[in-house]
């Protein structure tokens, strides 16, 4: 596989491992070289992948121990789409967050921060984005009780009182 070739020759400790599935090549790489691998893409003339697609994650603990972290790229130059997978250790869920390479990694890195508890390092506002901040747990773990009870929280009227406005944004 030509890309995963360019990626060992540009990134050697990226441990890449390459597969196919039937939409689209697949590139497994270690999680200590993840956003080399993904800036080497982007960068590369002759990869290109400048756009990042999704950020999503795969609960793998009962079977491996781990949390799959994907990252979906796309090159619009070259009209081809990968995939880039790294597995991080369910004891210790953290990877480097892709914010640095992509501002659209924000809301995908928090999304997948708050259904799984996959923490990004650097990321720049790492909070809840799809629960509310005083739900316990992360639902979309295999581990997580579905008859678990939440606590409370103050219904809020939010046309009469609503959030309060962040400047900046």
């Amino acid at each position: 596989m030509e890309v995963a070739d360019a990626v060992r020759a540009a990134v050697p400790f990226s441990e890449v491992v390459a597969h196919t599935s039937p939409t689209s090549p697949v590139l497994v790489v270690g999680p200590a070289s993840v956003i080399d691998v993904l800036r080497f893409l982007r960068d590369d003339p002759a990869q290109r992948y400048t756009m990042l697609t999704d950020v999503t994650a795969v609960d793998r603990v009962a079977l491996e121990g781990t949390f799959e972290i994907v990252y979906v790229l796309r090159s619009l130059e070259h009209a081809r789409l990968l995939v880039v997978k790294t597995a991080v250790s369910a004891d210790d869920p953290v990877v480097a967050s892709a914010t640095v390479l992509w501002r659209s990694a924000n809301w995908a890195e928090r999304e997948v921060w708050d259904m799984f508890g996959v923490r990004f390092e650097g990321h720049p506002d790492l909070r809840r984005i799809l629960m509310y901040e005083e739900f316990e747990g992360h639902p979309l773990r295999k581990d997580y009780p579905v008859d678990r009870r939440q606590p409370l929280v103050e219904e809020r009227d939010v046309i009469n009182n609503p959030w309060p406005s962040r400047d900046g944004l």
